[in-house]
């Protein structure tokens, strides 16, 4: 058997051969096996039982998977599943005669041609399942797994939609029998195609060292796994409880309300509309949530919607608008719940099971879902009997049959809280998604980015996650960044600064574009570890801060502040002097504005020193100083106005001296606590405009550095202090205006904040 991997292209072509199959094979499935045989045999008056052991055969095709792998050890998977295939829907040809018999007065005859074709197709097709799971692992190999196996799902439910319209507008309320066999000839005429069809799919890898496990050694193996394990109970209720949930709403529907057959064809077709759009939020969400919490939500709606069949009223019954409003729900909502159940059950499967081991526990997976469909359809058919021959009213024995069905279901909800996560979201966190705008609206734009092949285009859509920011567009995201386009690695990187986290792959991957990708996007990755608290690139940090590519060095300083590395704060302080960067210059002294470090401050002042420094250079010394002093929040805007007209220097900083004087004065009409600090505060605030005044106007610092060399020693750190002092006093430094007026900036606040301190409250 083959075991080379599809290349893009040949994988592509698979996948349309494949997906044409499954249209072929879903319109046979509706036209022979679906809700309509259920229909024909009821036509005939078939019980309850007769009915249960129909849909039975369903399940029992799934116990001839071991012959099925028995024949692939000698044929190729594929041959024997398009022989499979083509031969099941031959097998159908005696149902073809069933209304013929019937119109021969022989009814018995006619209930026994349905159960010869029926079982006939469920035989073979159990002999050719065996290629399904390989077949359908390998079409939907890459990371789009989930979201391919839904598409498929897709298909078979919008061609069941269509086909199931057709038998419903056919059948009408009372249709002639030989309908039935019409619509059976096209059945079995789309199913040999499908046949047909499926030998143009590439064979599937076969099992390495060719692996002979008998069907006990697949049981022992599966039950050894305690994840495996768990999930076999699980499928085991969930395929019980959804195929007689599903099968017995077609006689409930026929039985109870008195439908035509025309009505309960026209009702699976809501059926198969639920069944679409499950897919179409399956296929959206799976490849970013996880199957697990969909297989969870997907078994809580199956539960509510049976709970309706429990509480409706017998008055109901002969209300028509009610009735069919009802129904409508039911098959809609039923539907979509069990039939979502049931796909997203063999997505999680096929991501628990190891590919060597797919064949022997797709042999596992279907035998399960086998035994647990048929005994339960079986006996749910069974039960109904009994409880008629036991006079029960038929309204009643049905609400009986969904209250244990019910049950069952919240058992399974209670086992699947324990399933393997296999990578999903907590439950609680899907949720969260699926109600998040902003999370679907950044699912939206990563499958587009998906299906691009437009670096422009690329580019744009990375634009849009970086501003819909969401923890779902980390594994995207890391994609792009190893994109050959310089513009696309940028913008994923931008994308990815915007999240509230980043995963331990993201970090790595930042921390190797550190190493591997200077002058390009190492600076970028540098300021998204920083902003994000990756402690772990301190050391590489420290490296890089002396790097030649000075944007690189600029952001892993600014990275080393915010990521609170102190220790090597001095370090810094060399490489800043000694730098005749400008740039770099600009980025280290809002390295140490973060810091917020006093000890910076004589630094700041250095740098102002240089003869002529760049402007933007001073208004970043300045601002860096206004954070170290706590100010920096009231300052910006004082410093805004000031560079829009500089001669408002003056005006500007008398207006600070003036507004804190005004605010002491305010407190002092409602008094102080402590009378004997009264006076000290009182000297500074009376004092303030004059010794303001005095730099400002006159060039005289001293005043000023007297005023607050005498400042309390619990008001304000005392390396600030000091500097600051001293600073008023060097002519060179007092001739900034920018620094001038920070410093009366600072001493205003501090006046505000010693008042603060003393008010009555």
């Amino acid at each position: 058997m083959s075991t080379a991997v599809l290349s893009p292209y040949r994988l592509g072509k698979a996948r349309e051969n494949y997906n044409l199959f499954n249209v072929f094979n879903s319109l046979s499935w509706n036209f022979l096996v679906g809700s309509i045989i259920s229909l024909l045999a009821m036509r005939l008056h078939a019980s309850a039982t007769y009915l249960g052991l129909l849909n039975a055969i369903l399940y029992f095709s799934f116990f001839f998977l071991p012959l099925g792998k028995i024949l692939a050890r000698r044929f190729s998977i594929t041959g024997i599943f398009s022989f499979a295939w083509t031969w099941r829907a031959i097998g159908m040809i005696p149902v073809v005669f069933a209304p013929l018999a019937a119109a021969l007065g022989r009814r018995d005859l006619a209930l026994g041609l349905i159960l010869i074709g029926v079982s006939l197709f469920h035989i073979i097709r159990g002999i050719g399942m065996i290629g399904n799971n390989p077949v359908l692992n390998e079409m939907a190999a890459g990371s789009d797994r989930g979201s391919y196996m839904t598409q498929i799902q897709i298909i078979n439910s919008a061609v069941g939609m269509f086909s199931g319209f057709i038998v419903a507008m056919l059948l009408g309320r009372e249709p002639p029998l030989f309908l039935y066999s019409l619509i059976m000839a096209a059945g079995i005429a789309s199913g040999v195609f499908s046949g047909a069809l499926i030998k143009k799919v590439p064979e599937p890898p076969g099992e390495e060292g060719g692996r002979k496990i008998n069907l006990i050694g697949i049981f022992r193996e599966a039950f050894t796994q305690p994840g495996l394990r768990r999930f076999v109970w699980i499928l085991f209720i969930v395929a019980l409880v959804s195929g007689v949930s599903r099968a017995f709403i077609v006689i409930y529907s026929r039985e109870v309300f008195m439908q035509s057959d025309g009505m309960v064809s026209l009702y699976s077709v809501f059926g198969g509309l639920g069944n679409l759009i499950i897919g179409l939020l399956i296929k959206f969400l799976v490849d970013r949530i996880g199957a697990k919490p969909i297989f969870i939500i997907c078994v809580i709606i199956g539960l509510v919607s049976m709970i309706p069949i429990i509480f409706f009223p017998a008055g109901g019954v002969e209300n028509v608008t009610t009735v069919i409003l009802f129904l409508t729900f039911l098959f809609l909502v039923l539907n979509f719940g069990f039939l979502g159940a049931e796909g997203i059950a063999q997505t999680y499967f096929l991501g628990l099971v190891p590919a060597e081991m797919m064949l022997d526990m797709g042999i596992l997976y279907f035998l399960i879902f086998g035994v647990a469909g048929a005994g339960g359809s079986f006996f749910a058919g069974l039960l109904l009997d009994i409880l008629a021959a036991a006079g029960l009213p038929i309204f009643w024995n049905f609400k009986i049959l969904y209250i244990i069905l019910i049950g069952l279901t919240i058992f399974v909800l209670v086992l699947q809280k324990k399933m393997t996560a296999l990578g999903a979201l907590p439950f609680l966190g899907a949720l969260k998604v699926m109600f998040s705008f902003r999370d679907l609206q950044a699912i939206s734009i990563l499958d587009r980015l998906n299906k691009t092949h437009d670096s422009h285009e690329e580019e744009i859509l990375l634009g849009a996650l970086h501003d819909t920011p969401s923890q779902l567009a980390i594994k995207g995201l890391l994609e792009r960044a190893r994109s050959p386009r310089l513009a696309i690695r940028v913008e994923s990187l931008r994308a990815m600064e915007t999240l509230k986290t980043l995963s331990e792959d993201a970090e790595e991957a930042l921390i190797q574009d550190l190493i591997n990708n200077p002058y390009t996007t190492a600076y970028v990755s540098a300021r998204i570890l920083g902003n994000h608290g990756c402690f772990t690139a301190i050391p590489l940090l420290r490296e890089l801060a002396a790097s030649t590519d000075y944007m690189l060095a600029g952001e892993a300083m600014i990275a080393l502040a915010r990521l609170g590395d102190h220790a090597f704060r001095p370090e810094m302080e060399q490489i800043i002097l000694k730098t005749k960067n400008p740039r770099l210059k600009i980025m280290g002294v809002e390295a140490f504005g973060i810091y917020g470090s006093p000890n910076s401050l004589s630094v700041l002042m250095d740098i102002l020193r240089v003869v002529d420094p760049p402007p933007y250079l001073r208004d970043e010394v300045v601002l860096a100083m206004s954070a170290i002093l706590d100010t920096q929040n009231q300052f910006y805007p004082i410093l805004v106005r000031y560079l829009e007209e500089p001669a408002l220097a003056a005006i500007l900083a008398m207006d600070e001296a003036e507004a804190a004087f005004e605010f002491y004065s305010s407190v002092m009409k409602k008094g102080m606590r402590r009378k004997s600090a009264a006076a000290a505060v009182s000297w500074h605030a009376k004092n303030l405009q004059a010794v303001s005044a005095a730099l400002i106007k006159e060039n005289n610092g001293a005043p000023l550095s007297r005023w607050i060399l005498e400042l309390p020693n619990d008001l304000c750190h005392a390396v600030a202090q000091l500097v600051l002092s001293e600073t008023v006093l060097d002519d060179e430094l007092s001739s900034h205006d920018r620094l001038r007026l920070l410093i009366v900036h600072w001493a205003s606040h501090e006046l505000r904040l010693w008042t603060n301190k003393l008010k009555v409250i």
